[in-house]
């Protein structure tokens, strides 16, 4: 019989969750959710959440979590090592959210390849559009925790998306799903969460062109 079990690639945002929950409900157990920090920040890449707000996250899901904490050069060696950990917890998959960018698909697919998994992208090569609206109406909800400022305004920070608010994102040019960097998000309810996710928010940080909700 086919191992059903996987690990994900965790970012904390949209993506990555709708790809959980698609996996869950095609039957397939997760055994951990796999992210990467910072080395000495103590904060995930890209999506720049604390590891407290992450294992909130981790226990409310029920999923255990899987830090990898790394700098730049050694980010696939460490992503790897930790891959191998899942599969020692039974993962015979490792999934991702990525949708339509293929070098992504190529990183991800390399790192399953170096240590044996098989790569699923649930999400792939679907409309970005209808993914972020299938989110929502899956009953998701979710902040807008960083901007890219070079499409977007501060205002939209700490927003939860919603239809209107996608339209708004829209309206300034940018991807509805945010897939080329425009914003990131941070779920914080939903299927899946066993509660919400409570955060301290302490305003707004610029630096270097992007716009960071502070949460703790």
């Amino acid at each position: 019989m086919e191992n059903k079990k996987f690990v994900m690639s965790f970012s904390g945002g949209k993506d990555s969750i709708l790809a959980l929950y698609r996996m869950v409900k095609r039957g397939y157990k997760p055994v951990a959710l796999l992210t990467t920090i910072k080395e000495n920040e103590e904060k995930s890449w890209t999506h720049g959440l604390s590891e407290n707000l992450l294992k909130n996250v981790s226990e409310s899901l029920d999923i255990p979590l899987l830090l990898v904490e790394c700098s730049v050069g050694e980010y696939e060696k460490k992503f790897e090592e930790k891959l191998q950990e899942a599969k020692k917890m039974g993962a015979s998959i490792c999934a991702y959210g990525d949708i339509d960018i293929q070098q992504h698909l190529q990183w991800g697919k390399d790192r399953c390849d170096a240590t044996n998994l098989k790569a699923e992208f649930p999400l792939w090569q679907e409309s970005r559009e209808d993914l972020v609206y299938e989110f929502i109406d899956s009953g998701f909800i979710t902040i807008i925790k960083t901007v890219n400022l070079k499409y977007m305004g501060e205002q939209f920070l700490g927003k939860k998306l919603t239809k209107s608010v996608i339209q708004e994102i829209k309206a300034t040019g940018s991807d509805a799903c945010g897939e080329n960097g425009e914003y990131h998000t941070f779920v914080i309810n939903g299927p899946l969460f066993k509660k919400e996710i409570k955060f301290t928010n302490n305003g707004v940080v610029l630096v270097n062109g992007y716009g960071h909700l502070d949460i703790i």
